[in-house]
């Protein structure tokens, strides 16, 4: 599963750790996430977010 980063802080979301912290299971892929999901660091959208080179 592909890890995703936020472009406004640099939180990298890793779906196989998840957000557990915001209710968010390990395996969970970043498409899966809810769209009302926000960057647990600077509480960026989830449109913020571009894949991990």
């Amino acid at each position: 599963m592909e890890k995703y980063i936020c472009t406004v802080c640099g939180y990298v979301y890793n779906p196989s750790q998840g957000d557990p912290e915001n209710g968010i299971p390990a395996g969970t892929p970043f498409s899966d996430l809810p769209e009302e999901w926000v960057c647990p660091l600077c509480s960026a959208d989830k449109e913020m977010f571009e894949p991990e080179a």
